[in-house]
């Protein structure tokens, strides 16, 4: 049976108070994840920004957004881990849909 390879793209949030170490080694440890599942795309670090709303008395968090392409299977096990892990305050994936080219004529 032939795997079934989606794109998808998945930003989570890291606690501000963490060191530039810990923070720096919370991206590594995603992106090296993400690399052994599927294939990764771009990875843009956001930065600290302000949050809509406060999590955990915070008005702030650094954002991490990575494009990548893998098994329909992992997206599950990344959040899991999103959700096990110290210091993600948030997180959300999300698959792309494929934009059909050929578009149904009025």
């Amino acid at each position: 049976m032939e795997k079934i390879i989606n794109s998808y793209e998945t930003l989570y949030v890291i606690d501000p108070d963490l060191s530039e170490e810990a923070t720096k080694a919370l991206v590594d440890k995603f992106t090296a994840l993400i690399a052994e599942n599927g294939t990764v795309g771009e990875v843009a670090e956001w930065g600290k920004r302000k949050l809509a709303y406060p999590i955990n008395d915070k008005p702030e968090g650094y954002y991490v957004l990575v494009n990548f392409k893998s098994e329909a299977s992992f997206p599950v096990e990344l959040e899991r881990i999103f959700g096990i892990t110290d210091g993600i305050m948030r997180s959300i994936v999300i698959r792309h849909e494929e934009k059909n080219s050929a578009k149904a004529e009025a």
